[in-house]
């Protein structure tokens, strides 16, 4: 993107959707807490099966002011201009994210002894 001799914009995405639960239900899995879900809507629950305990509930202040169906990136532009190619898959980047906030919650572990 930087290289280009004249200055675009472009959408770096997997053209892929994934609702929220599915996203938490890999971390949680990766976690090796498995979720069940209980009740709907907005009082819905993700209980980690083993424990009985809620790790995941539903919070309507996160909710966008304007809901929309759904938020789809577009990656073409970023394939036929710059050659671009998706390199990590959904699955890969949950486990990343995991990775890194469990190295982050070490390190601050250490740091606070």
């Amino acid at each position: 993107m930087l290289q280009q001799p004249e200055p675009d914009d472009y959408v770096v995405a997997t053209g892929e959707t994934h609702a929220v639960r599915e996203f938490a239900e890999k971390v949680f899995s990766r976690l090796d807490m498995p979720l069940i879900w209980q009740g709907s809507g907005v009082h819905e629950k993700g209980i980690d099966s083993k424990t009985g305990k809620i790790v995941i509930e539903i919070d309507p202040k996160y909710f966008r002011p304007a809901e929309v169906d759904l938020l789809l990136g577009d990656p073409t532009k970023a394939k036929t201009k710059l050659n671009w190619e998706l390199k990590t898959d959904f699955e890969g980047l949950v486990n990343m994210m995991v990775d890194a906030d469990l190295q982050e919650a070490e390190r601050e572990k250490r740091a606070n002894g």
